[in-house]
Order: C-alpha cells, then structure tokens, then sequence
C-alpha cells in the first residue's frame, strides 16, 4: 500500500483541476446547444414571416 499514499498527493492536487476541467465543459456544452437552438428558432421564425409576407403580397392587387 506504500504506491497509494506515494500517489495520494499527486490525485489530490490533480482532482480539483479535472473537476473544473469538467465543469467548463459541460457549460460550454449548454452555451453551444442553446446557441444553436436560438439560431434555428430565429431562421423559423424568419421564414415564417417570408411566407406571410409573400402570402399576403400574392393577394394585394394593384388598383387601376
């Protein structure tokens, strides 16, 4: 058991920088799916409003 506390500080002194390590990565994980979700959501929404604007652009006759 002597290599295990020969170890002991060095996975100690690594463990908090693993965490943290971790931790940036899930959140940056989050920032980029919402990124992206924001964006499809915005190229919908846009479209959206392209359909109705051609729709209601169809239906408006010039008056003569």
């Amino acid at each position: 058991m002597s290599w295990l506390s020969d170890l002991w500080p060095y996975v100690a002194a690594l463990l908090p920088t693993a965490g943290l390590l971790y931790l940036f990565y899930v959140i940056m994980k989050h920032i980029i799916e919402g990124d992206r979700r924001e964006r499809a959501a915005v190229r919908q929404w846009e479209q959206e409003l392209e359909d109705r604007r051609r729709e209601t652009d169809g239906n408006i006759r010039p008056s003569s």
